[in-house]
């Protein structure tokens, strides 16, 4: 190209240049590809998906302080920017601050529950912080109680703060009130962190520092104990699921094994790519991820558990992959038998997470081909382990919307107004939006047209929040039928 004949600037437009990049970057040319995507970015500074691809050259080259930059500027305008969390979560793991790496990790997992990449990313940071426990190096805040990860982070718990704080807690032998009773009963492991973080606001110097974002270590400790205050009134009600205990050591085991290895190794190979499959599908390159993702089963299939201890974790992932990519293909019934095998292989292995991945797009395919007891009835056995509001917001509202093409409008309104009463606890406009919809449809099919007209003037109002023109209008259409049939 003669993008800059003349002195005149780039000549081509923004996708053109975007376009360009990201062909570089699948053919590995990643400093050409940085070219590009800078060339775009003098276009449209703010696009935070071309910064996102820009980073992701810098880290493939190396370069993860460029790389970190770039993430942390596609998250200036949207802090919820599910591509952008994940790249700094990754820009962060490169760089090795695996506990802030964690923190971003479980934020777009709580964001976008359904991507295998921040599950993943959640999986080797976790082990990352567990290996370099008693390596002043790596941990930040060694012997001051590294917290940073509880920030925000769905009360993830670091294990090295256990143990040793638990036995000084029990020195202490003071009597509790009834209420804090009740919270180291709901807390569980996370109580004894919990009056760890008390006792670290009492070191003036600890709390002065701040970290590697600018945050001021007070403020994260102080938003730990808030955190875990305010959820113990949720607690009560119900156990989230990262609070219940589960028997995994064998498994960290068997990773902090192969971790170990050379960078030959089968296992980083693995964990590679992994990552380069779950982003090809991301950003819609569904054949290179299929492609990628027969050809690593082939060759994990072939390896015995002792080169890969961790053999049937894996294979269930891609299994989940190519199911995927399968469905965004049109081919449903291939898709199903791997979703299908991702199932089994989690049953066997007594994989939860795993578990409820495969329940959830098991579901999935048996609502997109028509067969929606069949998603009903795999979405309610995926109920006891959905995590979090949000997740169970989407989950009542997919079951309502089966229920609702069985003409079940009871069952409908039942699923609304709990897919409703969760969106309502996390404040989420959009599924707030979606479930109001959803009550409405229901009203209106039960002839209760004033609860249906209500319905729709709440769904109204949150599209307009939303600036969803068309939601909208579809929306307006639908509450000029419903107020009609209120005057007949």
């Amino acid at each position: 190209m003669f993008d800059n004949e003349e002195g005149q600037g780039p000549k081509s437009t923004f996708s053109t240049y975007v376009a360009e990049g990201d062909q570089l970057f699948q053919k590995g040319e990643y400093v050409k590809a940085v070219e590009s995507f800078s060339t775009a970015l003098n276009l449209q500074p703010d696009d935070k998906n071309c910064l996102v691809a820009r980073s992701r050259c810098y880290l493939k080259l190396g370069d993860a302080e460029s790389a970190l930059k770039d993430a942390e500027t596609s998250l200036q305008d949207n802090k919820d920017f599910f591509k952008g969390l994940y790249q700094k979560a990754e820009a962060l793991y490169t760089i090795g601050d695996f506990e802030f790496a964690l923190v971003y990790y479980h934020r777009g997992n709580k964001l976008r529950p359904e991507l295998q990449e921040f599950r993943l990313g959640i999986q080797k940071a976790q082990e990352a912080i567990d290996n370099s426990v008693g390596s002043p190096s790596s941990v930040k805040l060694e012997n001051k109680g590294d917290v940073s990860f509880f920030h925000k982070s769905n009360g993830v718990r670091p294990k090295h703060l256990n143990h040793s704080h638990k036995r000084e807690s029990k020195k202490h032998g003071r009597k509790m009130d009834k209420s804090e009773k009740r919270a180291k009963e709901l807390l569980g492991e996370l109580y004894s962190d919990r009056e760890y973080l008390e006792k670290l606001l009492q070191d003036e110097d600890l709390i002065k520092g701040k970290i590697r974002t600018g945050e001021r270590v007070q403020d994260l400790i102080v938003d730990c104990i808030s955190y875990l205050d305010t959820r113990t009134a949720f607690w009560q009600q119900q156990k989230p699921i990262y609070a219940r205990q589960r028997d995994r050591k064998l498994m960290q085991q068997q990773w902090n094994r192969v971790l170990h290895k050379p960078p030959s190794d089968p296992t980083r190979y693995v964990l590679n790519s992994l990552e380069e499959i779950d982003t090809a599908l991301s950003v819609g390159n569904t054949e290179s991820g299929l492609k990628k993702a027969r050809e690593l089963m082939k060759a994990v299939k072939e390896w015995s558990e002792e080169v890969l201890p961790n053999k049937r974790e894996v294979l269930g992932n891609l299994h989940s992959c190519i199911g995927n990519a399968l469905m965004d293909l049109g081919n449903m019934d291939k898709a199903l038998h791997h979703h299908e095998k991702d199932l089994e292989l989690a049953k066997k292995g007594d994989l939860m997470d795993s578990k409820s991945r495969a329940l959830d797009n098991i579901g999935r395919v048996y609502a997109r081909i028509g067969k929606f007891q069949q998603a009903i009835e795999v979405w309610e056995e995926k109920l006891p382990l959905a995590c979090g509001e949000l997740e169970k917001a989407w989950l009542f509202h997919e079951i309502g919307r089966c229920y609702l093409e069985l003409k079940l409008y009871r069952e409908t309104q039942d699923y609304g107004s709990r897919s409703l009463m969760a969106a309502d606890e996390i404040s989420d406009e959009k599924w707030q939006l979606n479930a109001s919809v959803l009550m409405a449809q229901a009203e209106l099919k039960l002839g209760n047209y004033k609860a249906c007209v209500s319905h729709f003037e709440r769904a109204l109002d949150r599209a307009k929040l939303l600036q969803d023109d068309s939601a909208s209008e579809a929306i307006q259409k639908a509450l000029r039928e419903a107020r009609h049939r209120v005057v007949q």
